[in-house]
């Protein structure tokens, strides 16, 4: 794998050529952004194609509508004609995409591949697939929604927090945070974004399945009902176990400061419900099948999980017409 370490190599990348996988509200969102700072940013687009490569992604945003025209749009990577800086997978991560296979036609020694997704122990098969590219790791805390072919509502948020996988800082995460900057889009450069993954599955781990299996409730409503406040509480405090006897000590405050936070928020529908209710395929296995994998893997005991886990994904199955 490539050194994951050095600082300041690459960071003359200040307009990189950068290719989308998954041009949908979060890939398109933080393409339009890295447009802004001066990169040259295209977009594989598959069932929004002739909108995009029409008019280009309009956004609704909190902070400022905008537009953005990717460079180049097209259906799959064979046909971009060049090589990127990096690659910004953006997909969903569900067993039926193979992201090695998507990337494949485009990637060279010098492609770094970008994975904003959600879940843990989603970066292995990329990094077993290109050993000799580097992976950089990165978590999205944005409220987006697409509405439309070519149309992404922002509704607030916008960090991301961006790191070499397995650990470390290179030059190009510097040069990628120093874009996201530029475009107003607050970066954190970890040298830990497995830890980082952790914290970040705190939250996604309890909200996103309850709110499915709740009847598809929003975040205040869960917090409201004492009953389903506390469900919340120890998946949130099972996660910090597993995280914990795997090396990844989380804040001793990690799940009060969680609840806090999203009391503090606008009521809001999580992504995994607005995926169920539309009948899309949930992520069940990147956020609760891992979960529940690695719990194993570390012998910790987790038995709201295990108890969510199966129910969602039998959900996702019905919801899907799968059973």
């Amino acid at each position: 794998m490539a050194s994951q370490t050095q600082v300041g190599e690459d960071d003359s990348l200040e307009n990189p050529k950068i290719l989308i996988l998954g041009a949908g509200a979060i890939g398109s969102f933080y393409g339009g952004k890295l447009a802004q700072a001066g990169a040259r940013v295209s977009a594989i687009c598959r069932s929004d194609y002739e909108v995009v490569a029409a008019d280009g992604i309009h956004f609704e945003s909190v902070s400022g509508d905008f537009r953005f025209k990717p460079e180049k749009v097209i259906r799959n990577a064979a046909e971009y004609g060049d090589v990127p800086d990096f690659v910004l997978v953006a997909t969903k991560v569900l067993p039926e995409i193979h992201v090695p296979e998507l990337i494949r036609p485009v990637l060279a020694e010098k492609t770094a591949i970008l994975l904003i997704q959600n879940g843990i122990d989603i970066e292995g098969s990329v990094a077993a697939a290109f050993p000799e590219n580097e992976i950089i790791s990165g978590l999205a805390f944005v409220a987006v929604s697409r509405l439309a072919p070519g149309y992404v509502r922002h509704q607030g948020y916008g960090r991301v927090t961006i790191g070499c996988y397995p650990s470390g800082v290179s030059g190009r995460v510097e040069a990628l945070s120093t874009l996201f900057t530029k475009a107003g889009v607050p970066c954190i450069v970890t040298p830990d974004v497995v830890n980082a993954r952790w914290q970040k599955l705190i939250w996604n781990a309890a909200f996103n399945p309850v709110s499915v299996l709740g009847g598809g409730v929003d975040t205040l409503t869960m917090l409201q009902s004492e009953e389903c406040a506390g469900l919340l509480r120890a998946v949130m405090e099972e996660v910090c176990m597993v995280a914990k006897a795997l090396g990844h000590e989380m804040p001793p405050d990690a799940v009060q400061k969680n609840i806090e936070a999203t009391l503090a928020m606008d009521p809001y529908k999580t992504s995994m419900l607005l995926d169920f209710e539309a009948g899309r395929p949930l992520e069940v296995e990147a956020i609760a099948g891992n979960a529940v994998r690695a719990a194993q893997r570390a012998g910790v005991a987790v038995p709201h999980l295990e108890s969510l886990y199966p129910l969602l994904k039998l959900a996702d199955r019905r919801r899907r017409h799968l059973l």
